[in-house]
C-alpha cells in the first residue's frame, strides 16, 4: 500500500500538480512478483471535492506519463461531469470510456479505480515504475479546480472499498473492547465513521447509536437519524428496528407516526421469519435474559462448560431430552453457545435414529425437508415426520406433513386435514396456513374469504406464531372494508416478530459475553440493541449505569442514563415491570425525577406529589400481568403503607 497523497492539495485549476514516480522493490522476490503482475489487478482509491465543472474538454484527476511521454495505464480526466478513464494495452492497444455516474460539485466523493481485463478485449498492462504519476494538473493538462484528498495506491493487490470498511470496523470493536472508559470512544468514532462511508453497516449503526446515546461523544440526534437512514436503506436490521421505535414513540424530537413506524418494522419482521429459514453465524436465538437474573445467567455456558459436558453425558445414555436440550442450544446458539448448525444435525439424527424420540424426530424431519446442515432429501424427511406422527401424534410433525403435502403434492385435501386436526390440538403453525389457503381461495370448496383469513391469522398470532403476527398486522395497516376497521396503531405489534431477529440476537449476545468478562462493550452492545427499542435491554443498560461497578461512567451520565432507559422500559409496547420498580427505587433514594419524566409517563400531576404516593404509582407494577413482580412490588407498597 502506497500513499501518493496523504493530507489535502488545494488545485487551482492550472497546468500545476503533485509528481510522484515509484521505485521497483529492493527485495527480489517482491520486484519478481510486481514484474509478473504487470498485466494483473491494482487498485487507486482518491478523494476529490471539486468546486467548479472543467472549463477544458477534459481536466486531470490523475494520470501516468510513460518514458515517451504518452499517456499510460490510468489516466483518469473529468470532463463536464463525468469521468473519462483511458487504460492501455500490449502492441498499443487502449480502451476509453466515461463513467455512468456524474461527479457533483461541493460534495467530497470518493473514487475507486480498479484495474481488471475481464472485461475488456485486450489485456491492460500498468508499469507503475515507468514514468510518472501526476495528481491534478500538469504540462499537458489542467487540473479540476478543487480539492484532493488522500490518495492511495494498492500495489500487489486489488482491495475493495467494502473489504476496508470492514475491517476499519474490526479494528474500531478491536479497540472497543480493550478499552475500560468512555474516553476511548471519541478517538475511535473517526475509525467507524470512515468505515460507514466505505459501505459498513454496522460501523453506521454503531456510529448512529454513540451520537443517539452521547456515549463518550457529544449527543447528536440529527447526525444519529442520518446515519440510521443510511445503515436502514442497506437493509441493516438494527437501523430498521431503531427508525421503527424512534417513530413509534416519537423520540428526539421526530414526528410519533404509527405508519411510519409500521414500514420499518414490517420490513424487518417480514425478513425475520426468512433470517430464521436461514441460519447463519451472525445470527443469535434471542433471548430476554435480564442482568438481575442471576438463576438464568449461572445456566448460561459453552463447550467447555460443566453444564454442557453433563448434557452431553446424559445424552450418551440414551437420554432423549439432552439430545434436545443439545441440538437446540447449538442449531439456534442458545444459552452462550456459537451456533453450529451441522453438530446440531448430528444430534437431531442421534435422537430420530437411535432413540426413536417424536421431537428428534421433527427435527431432523425439518432440517431434512430445508437441506439445513446436511443434503436436502425430502423423501426421508416425509418418513421421519410421518413416525413422529405415528408415534406421539406430535402436532408440529402434523403440520409440517401438512405443508409438505401442500407444497409437493398439491394435495389440499390431505393438508386441510391435518391442519385443521392440528389447529384443533392448538398448533400455532396451522391456523396461518389455514388462513393462507382461504385468503388465496385455496380450501378445497370454498371460495377466497379475507375476512375468515383474518381470524386465522389472529389465531395464530394470539399462539405466538412469528408470521402469524406479520400477516395479521399487515390486515390491520390496511383493513378489510366493511368488516376490520384500519389500525395503524396495533399494525406495529409487529415489532414483536421483528425483536426475535438473529441479528438482535447475536448483539444480545456479544453484550452478556461481554458483561460476564466485565467490559466496557457490554455497555455499548446493549445500548445497540435498547436504541432499537428492545425492552430488556434498556433494563439493563440502565442496570449496568445503577451498579456501575467498573466505573465505566461518571456519575452524572450514569445517572442520566439510568433514568433514560428505565423510562423507556415503561414505555414499551410491554410495559417492563422492572422498569417501574427500579424507578420506584430511585425515588425512595431521594432522586427526583424530572418533570419531562413524568409527563410522558403521564403522571405530570404528581409532579409535586409527596413521596408516598408517587411510590404508590409506581409499585402498582403489583397488578401487571408479570407474575414474578407480584411479590417484591407487593412488598414494597406494603413498606410504603407501614410508613405512611
Amino acid at each position: 500500500t502506497i500513499h501518493l497523497l496523504s493530507t489535502i492539495y488545494a488545485s487551482t485549476g492550472e497546468i500545476f500538480g503533485i509528481t510522484k514516480t515509484l521505485d521497483p522493490y529492493s527485495n527480489e522476490l517482491l520486484e519478481h512478483h510486481r514484474i509478473k503482475a504487470i498485466a494483473f489487478p491494482c487498485e487507486l482509491s482518491l478523494w476529490i471535492f471539486v468546486t467548479r465543472h472543467c472549463k477544458e474538454k477534459l481536466c486531470g484527476v490523475f494520470h501516468h506519463i510513460d518514458s515517451h511521454n504518452n499517456y499510460a495505464t490510468p489516466a483518469l480526466f473529468l470532463g463536464q461531469s463525468q469521468l473519462h478513464i483511458q487504460i492501455s494495452g500490449f502492441s498499443e492497444e487502449s480502451s476509453a470510456f466515461l463513467s455512468t455516474f456524474t461527479v457533483p460539485l461541493n460534495k467530497w466523493c470518493q473514487l475507486s479505480l480498479v484495474k481488471s481485463s475481464e472485461h475488456l478485449s485486450h489485456d491492460v498492462i500498468f508499469d507503475d515504475t515507468e514514468g510518472y504519476f501526476v495528481i491534478g494538473g500538469g504540462k499537458f493538462i489542467q487540473g479540476v479546480e478543487g480539492y484532493f484528498g488522500p490518495v492511495v495506491y494498492y500495489r500487489r493487490t486489488s482491495v475493495s472499498p467494502t473489504a476496508v470498511g470492514r475491517a476499519l470496523y474490526s479494528l474500531s470493536v478491536h479497540k472497543m473492547h480493550k478499552t475500560s472508559s468512555t474516553a476511548a470512544v471519541r478517538k475511535i468514532l473517526p475509525l467507524l465513521l470512515q468505515a460507514g462511508c466505505l459501505a459498513d453497516n454496522l460501523a453506521l449503526h454503531m456510529s448512529s447509536v454513540l451520537y443517539s446515546t452521547g456515549l463518550g461523544v457529544q449527543k447528536h440526534p440529527i447526525k444519529a437519524w442520518l446515519l440510521a437512514l443510511l445503515a436502514a436503506q442497506r437493509d441493516n436490521r438494527l437501523a430498521l428496528l431503531h427508525l421503527g421505535h424512534l417513530h413509534q414513540q416519537g423520540l428526539h424530537g421526530f414526528p410519533k407516526d404509527p405508519d411510519l413506524a409500521y414500514a420499518y418494522y414490517a420490513n424487518i419482521a417480514k425478513q425475520t421469519t426468512l433470517d430464521r429459514q436461514n441460519p447463519s453465524p451472525q445470527q443469535t436465538f434471542v433471548e430476554a435474559i435480564y442482568l438481575n437474573d442471576d438463576e438464568t445467567l449461572n445456566i448460561q455456558t459453552n463447550k467447555d462448560h460443566h453444564i454442557f459436558q453433563w448434557l452431553k453425558l446424559q445424552a450418551r445414555r440414551g437420554a432423549a431430552e439432552a439430545e434436545q436440550a443439545l441440538a437446540r442450544m447449538l442449531f439456534w446458539g442458545q444459552q452462550g453457545l456459537s451456533p453450529n448448525i451441522q453438530e446440531a444435525v448430528k444430534h437431531y439424527e442421534r435422537g430420530a435414529v437411535q432413540l426413536e424420540d417424536p421431537v428428534s424426530m421433527y427435527d431432523y424431519g425439518i432440517v431434512l425437508l430445508l437441506g439445513q446442515g446436511v443434503e436436502k432429501d425430502v423423501p426421508k424427511a416425509v418418513t421421519f415426520l410421518k413416525k413422529a406422527v405415528e408415534k406421539q401424534e406430535f402436532v408440529p410433525a402434523m403440520n409440517a406433513l401438512a405443508w409438505y403435502y401442500e407444497q409437493y403434492e398439491k394435495d389440499y385435501q390431505q393438508a386441510v386435514q391435518l391442519w385443521e386436526k392440528a389447529d384443533s390440538l392448538g398448533s400455532p403453525d396451522a391456523p396461518l396456513n389455514l388462513g393462507v389457503l382461504h385468503s388465496q381461495g385455496l380450501y378445497p370448496g370454498k371460495p377466497a374469504d379475507q375476512y375468515v383469513a383474518y381470524k386465522y391469522y389472529l389465531k395464530s398470532a394470539e399462539r405466538a406464531h412469528l408470521r402469524g403476527a406479520v400477516s395479521l398486522a399487515d390486515v390491520w395497516a390496511t383493513g378489510i372494508p366493511g368488516y376490520v376497521a384500519r389500525r395503524p396503531s396495533d399494525a406495529v405489534w409487529v415489532k414483536w416478530t421483528a425483536e426475535h431477529n438473529g441479528y438482535l440476537g447475536r448483539i444480545l449476545r456479544n453484550a452478556l459475553d461481554s458483561y460476564l468478562k466485565s467490559r466496557f462493550m457490554a455497555l455499548l452492545y446493549y445500548m445497540m440493541a435498547a436504541e432499537s427499542g428492545y425492552a430488556p435491554a434498556q433494563f439493563n443498560v440502565a442496570y449496568l449505569c445503577e451498579q456501575n461497578s467498573a466505573g465505566f461512567l461518571d456519575r452524572h451520565y450514569a445517572t442520566n442514563y439510568m433514568w433514560r432507559y428505565y423510562n423507556l422500559t415503561i414505555q414499551s409496547q410491554n410495559p417492563d415491570t422492572y422498569g417501574w420498580y427500579n424507578l420506584g427505587l430511585l425515588v425512595e433514594e431521594d432522586y427526583r425525577l424530572p418533570l419531562s419524566i413524568l409527563s410522558e409517563l403521564g403522571l405530570s400531576d404528581l409532579y409535586h406529589a409527596d413521596t408516598n404516593l408517587l411510590l404508590s404509582t409506581m409499585y402498582q407494577c403489583r397488578d401487571s400481568d408479570n407474575t414474578d413482580s407480584y411479590l417484591p412490588c407487593s412488598l414494597a407498597l406494603f413498606h410504603i403503607f407501614l410508613q405512611s
